[in-house]
């Protein structure tokens, strides 16, 4: 049995704002934990986290971010930060976003000798297009170039996100890190008809759904715009979304006959999901849909971006459609033969959940644990090769 490790994880946000990145994240380091690694998590903090830490959390010195505040960027380490890091003396340092404190803990390990990895969790330089910044583009993927080419491997969650990172020359090396999906959480018994009714929602009506948080970044114009094509259609449907953000109110204003529920978790999160009948995803920032994959475990077909969030995920014309980025005419198309077609949602549905059934989380976070080992012997092995 190999020796236990101790793992330095550094996030931009660990557990202060709930996504898909730092539940995934929590659930690894629940992972280690539970096979006798040694873990400490260092991230911005606040007063108000929107769940409690799994591991040992060290906060970080942070600002909100303008026109974000919910979310806050890292300054960098502080002495006290540094001094804990090397009480620490972690094997191997893990980051998750490309931020100040990230550059300069891959620093640390480079300066240390330790091993680093990075995972990716969001394309994030799709995000300008979305404040019209999209000149600084190639600037922005320049810098995560030179911070990631400075770990000794990436873990990504699919393998068309390998893909585009190989294609932009981030780093040679590439593991697979997917996600899995809580099965008891996620499954098609969470359909609560009694539930729509109370929303005033007719057991045969067709309800799209959107889970997510309420930002620009998700594609929401997107998916707004496909939803008005359909009624220009004169197809009868109705709009669920669950989620809450800082465009929540444009949303409203863009789609004013959609059910808005909020911010939904647990067990009301599964039921509000499950209750739709067609799930759209239009978001082209994901390197993994973790909620296309809670949509198919919940048994509905899905119409998603063909991107990095959803190419890995979604078999076309199996378990769902994917759509080229924002085509809208091919979003409403998608939706329409959906809505018609009640067998061909059962079908695409029941495909979905399949594939859903076999992602099993435990065997997803041991293959970090694997690519963990591996990289600290490479790098041993390189080390010992110099000193000859």
């Amino acid at each position: 049995m190999s020796a236990p490790l101790r793992i330095a994880l550094f996030s931009g946000n660990y557990n202060y704002v709930r996504d898909g990145a730092n539940q995934a994240l929590n659930r690894l380091v629940g992972y280690l934990l539970g096979q006798g690694h040694a873990v400490r998590i260092y991230s911005p903090t606040t007063d108000t986290p929107a769940f409690p830490p799994t591991g040992d959390l060290v906060g970080l010195p942070s600002f909100a971010i303008p026109k974000r505040p919910e979310y806050r960027f890292p300054t960098g380490l502080t002495r006290a930060v540094r001094r804990d890091l090397a009480d620490f003396n972690p094997d191997i340092v893990h980051i998750s976003s490309p931020d100040i404190a990230a550059r300069q803990a891959i620093a640390w390990a480079r300066r240390t000798d330790r091993a680093a990895i990075a995972s990716i969790h969001t394309r994030f330089e799709t995000y300008l297009s979305y404040y019209h910044l999209q000149m600084f583009e190639p600037a922005l993927r320049a810098l995560m170039r030179r911070l990631y080419r400075q770990c000794d491997a990436l873990l990504v969650p699919a393998e068309s996100t390998a893909a585009v990172l190989r294609a932009q020359r981030m780093n040679r090396t590439i593991f697979l890190w997917t996600r899995g999906v809580d099965r008891e959480q996620f499954n098609p018994e969470r359909r609560d008809l009694s539930w729509r009714r109370d929303l005033g929602i007719a057991d045969d009506e067709v309800v799209i759904g959107f889970l997510g948080r309420l930002v620009l970044e998700k594609g929401l114009d997107v998916f707004a715009d496909a939803c008005d094509l359909l009624t220009a259609r004169g197809i009868a449907h109705r709009v669920l979304v669950i989620g809450d953000g800082p465009a929540r109110a444009w949303f409203a204003e863009r789609l004013p006959q959609a059910i808005f529920v909020g911010q939904q978790v647990g067990t009301d999160l599964a039921r509000a999901l499950a209750s739709a009948d067609i799930f759209l995803n239009p978001s082209v920032t994901e390197a993994f849909g973790n909620v296309t994959l809670e949509a198919m475990a919940s048994g509905l077909p899905v119409v998603a971006a063909a991107a990095t969030g959803a190419n890995s995920i979604i078999r076309d014309g199996v378990s769902g459609t994917l759509v080229e980025p924002g085509e809208i005419d091919q979003y409403a198309d998608a939706l329409e033969a959906y809505v018609r077609d009640p067998a061909l949602r059962r079908s695409h549905g029941d495909h979905g959940l399949a594939h859903a059934k076999t992602q099993d989380w435990t065997q997803i976070n041991a293959a970090v644990e694997a690519a963990y080992y591996r990289v600290i012997e490479r790098r041993a092995r390189i080390a010992r090769a110099l000193a000859r």
